[in-house]
């Protein structure tokens, strides 16, 4: 493993060889390198190396610095949002419901899946069809009757015991064998046992297995030829396209032989500069940095689901023997760290026939459109910003160095303040970077003393900033009020208050009507409903306002959860504590009995009774 850095310590390259020596003197032996390499090679100052036991190891630690530190040089695909799975918990009755995050042993999980849309499409069937309970585990404990999805035959009631666990299992068992993507042979079950009851004259059992199978047969009718596959399982296509300096690698998912969509991925970074990378390259980045993300040698490979067969649009090896003949296989440690992931064998494929040859189209055609929409946004989105570095007289030497951060304060008269700052950075919004302050010691409603307080924690470090962490612009979401406030907090820490610009909305409030506010002496300047600088200081204005809003609102909502215990005499954050975690949160505890309350340890029946006369 070798890592290149520059003059100022910026870690410019992640790379690993077999041979260390070999690979790093290439770099500066040969006399063609490419416009990128070259580039790369003018930079570098010195180097690290780190040797391990293993080709397996080197490439798990090559892929958790690339995601880490983000090399320049490296091909970066950065997703800020997780898959989403469908869950089946490890409980006697085992509840239905999408899930995203790490996954454990002691829950089942299917997916991923592409987006939450097509997790709740897959457990709004399991739910029509097997009718898998959906509620939560306290929920679950409490319930004295049938609930509405009960009486609207979405749930089997296992809660007030309507049907056995044996029973309930079976119906696990099949809804596990239709997301698998066997569903010839969940159908020919339903119709077994159905048969089975209108022979011992259950006619009651046998309509309701008839239903199931009805609805079962709907749900697969509905999906086009195109987008079924029976003994599919799970499939995941990826396909790169390439066009105008831009790369995009497109995965589109196949769960249990459904076509459930895609997702396109944009690499970031320079590597798009000087000349293009290989498909073969880029495809290699992606399916490491996309399936090992997070792996540490010696992971359990039961935590993570890769599909069996992985379709992709080029080869992962240029050349296999001297005849030059293209192979279907990945580098050997590749292969091997897959195949020891998933605990089988992980195919690979690139020229697929039939069925998959079809969704490999999609998939291109897919990659295709989705870069040339990205191509006409990016576009749009560098014209506003040269818009605005013209109307703000910035010296830029590339819209690249353009760097926004914009603050908002929300509250509910008073409640719950807090202050939000998103950042535009590389003609982009950086979600990664947002940050949210909870505002304290002022007085309620008091929004200068709130900006005061937020620009204070921000910037108290200014000077110890990396220059590409130093804004050009700092919006403020106000008047000449903040705007005076945000002058005086920049003063003392001796910044230029000429960044700062203050958005004061017109009248109405309406869209275009904004006049800008300067720190500096300037005139208000209003740009009108059609400025390209306007249209990106409100993206950025408005993503602010949302980030504050919604961290405001989960505070206050949190606050006012906690206050409805605290509000009991007797109950301190130890009972407290307990009886969350007992029943599962406050609808929990409003939903158990006194007998129950009283059951938690240091609880009382008469502080029993107390508690539950509070929450009712």
């Amino acid at each position: 493993m070798y890592r290149f850095f520059d003059e100022a310590g910026q870690i410019l390259y992640v790379g690993k060889a077999r041979n260390l020596k070999k690979r790093v003197s290439s770099y500066f032996q040969r006399t063609q390198l490419s416009p990128r390499i070259a580039l790369m090679v003018g930079k570098i100052a010195r180097y690290e190396t780190t040797v391990t036991r293993t080709e397996t190891e080197a490439l798990i630690l090559e892929n958790n610095l690339i995601k880490e530190l983000a090399p320049p040089f490296n091909i970066l695909f950065r997703d800020d949002k997780s898959y989403p799975y469908v869950m089946l918990t490890g409980h006697e009755f085992p509840r239905l419901a999408s899930y995203r995050g790490k996954v454990d042993k002691r829950n089942h999980y299917f997916g991923p899946f592409p987006n939450s849309w097509a997790v709740r499409n897959s457990v709004q069937i399991l739910q029509k069809v097997f009718r898998l309970r959906t509620c939560e585990d306290s929920v679950f404990k409490n319930r004295s009757r049938p609930c509405l999805l009960h009486q609207i035959h979405r749930c089997s009631a296992p809660c007030v015991g309507r049907l056995s666990s044996v029973q309930y299992g079976q119906d696990v068992a099949q809804a596990t064998r239709f997301l698998e993507g066997d569903h010839g042979r969940v159908l020919t079950e339903l119709e077994r046992e159905m048969q089975s009851h209108s022979e011992a004259m259950e006619f009651e059992m046998a309509a309701v297995l008839r239903d199931r199978i009805a609805d079962l047969s709907s749900v697969l009718q509905q999906q086009s030829m195109d987008t079924v596959a029976e003994g599919e399982g799970d499939v995941d296509i990826i396909a790169v396209a390439q066009m105008e300096g831009m790369i995009c690698v497109n995965l589109a998912m196949v769960r249990g032989g459904r076509h459930l969509g895609d997702r396109a991925y944009f690499p970031r970074g320079r590597q798009a500069s000087g000349d293009l990378l290989t498909p073969t390259e880029i495809l290699e980045a992606f399916i490491t940095q996309h399936y090992l993300d997070g792996l540490t040698e010696g992971e359990s490979p039961s935590a993570h689901l890769i599909p069996s067969v992985i379709i992709l649009n080029h080869s992962l090896q240029s050349l296999s023997n001297d005849a030059g003949d293209l192979t279907e296989n990945p580098p050997e440690d590749l292969q091997d760290l897959f195949n020891a992931q998933a605990g089988r064998k992980i195919t690979f494929l690139h020229q697929p026939q039939g069925q998959r040859r079809h969704w490999l189209a999609m998939a291109e055609g897919n990659a295709k459109l989705a870069l040339t929409k990205r191509l006409v946004e990016t576009g749009g989105q560098l014209a506003r910003a040269r818009a605005l570095a013209d109307v703000l007289s910035l010296e830029l030497e590339s819209l690249d160095q353009l760097r926004i951060e914009c603050f908002d304060i929300s509250h509910t008269s008073g409640e719950a303040t807090q202050a939000s700052c998103v950042v535009y950075a590389k003609n982009a919004m950086q979600p990664s970077e947002y940050r949210r302050f909870n505002i304290n010691d002022i007085t309620p409603g008091d929004d200068y003393a709130a900006m005061r307080q937020v620009l204070q924690r921000r910037y108290a470090n200014f000077q110890e900033l990396p220059v590409e962490k130093v804004p050009q612009v700092i919006l403020i979401d106000g008047g000449k009020g903040q705007v005076e406030m945000a002058r005086q907090v920049l003063s003392e820490f001796g910044m230029d208050v000429s960044l700062i610009v203050g958005v004061a909305k017109g009248e109405g409030r309406k869209v275009g009507l904004e006049t800008l506010i300067f720190a500096d002496g300037r005139e208000a300047l209003g740009l009108g409903i059609d400025s390209a600088a306007l249209l990106l200081i409100a993206q950025i204005r408005d993503e602010a306002h949302r980030f504050a809003i919604t961290g405001m609102r989960a505070k206050r909502a949190k606050t006012r959860t906690i206050s409805r215990l605290e509000e009991i005499e007797g109950i301190g954050a130890k009972r407290r504590q307990k009886l969350l975690a007992r029943f599962g949160g406050l609808r929990g505890v409003a939903n158990a009995s006194i007998e129950e309350i009283a059951s938690v340890e240091g609880i009382s029946i008469i502080l029993a009774e107390q508690i539950y006369r509070q929450l009712h």
